[in-house]
């Protein structure tokens, strides 16, 4: 007799415990880094954004980049999975052209949980302190070995000059 009301306590903490989500609170993901990386040697850019986790994220949580095309394109959106264990969450965008110096770009990064219910959102911007034009108008190496590609090296050798990036619009 004695069980069932220690059965129907131990049910009540049980599904009260449940019901405690996660629904205001500290923010699960904390900016840490914000940049342009420019890969000269192959010829492009990104952005890369680094978050570190302040609180622990269940597992299924994931985290949506939305970064302003700097040519003027639609935005471009990436996903990611957040692994419980992981402390440090790196972002890296598509490939992007067109980037200027000491112009503004924005980044809304939204961390979701498994139910898909947006946890947290981070608004920021990403600055760069060189145009694109800098980059060479294609890639200096090709294939997994990075060998000098033929259409820059002609005839193995490197050009008096190498024609850089020029943003089409």
């Amino acid at each position: 007799m004695r069980a069932t009301p220690l059965a129907a306590v131990l049910l009540a903490t049980i599904t009260g415990l449940s019901a405690c989500q996660r629904e205001t609170g500290p923010d699960p993901l904390e900016l840490t880094g914000k940049m342009f990386v420019f890969n000269y040697r192959l010829a492009y850019a990104t952005y890369m954004i680094t978050l570190t986790k302040t609180q622990p994220v269940a597992d299924g949580s994931t985290v949506t980049a939305t970064f302003e095309d700097p040519s003027g394109g639609p935005p471009l959106t990436l996903d990611r999975k957040l692994f419980p264990k992981l402390e440090k969450v790196v972002l890296e965008s598509p490939d992007v052209t067109c980037v200027k110096k000491q112009k503004p770009y924005a980044v809304t990064i939204e961390v979701k949980g498994p139910d898909g219910a947006v946890l947290q959102t981070l608004k920021t911007s990403v600055i760069s302190n060189l145009d694109q034009d800098i980059m060479p108008a294609e890639a200096l190496v090709v294939g997994p070995a990075y060998d000098k590609n033929p259409d820059v090296f002609r005839n193995g050798r490197a050009p008096e000059h190498f024609p850089t990036a020029v943003c089409p619009t």
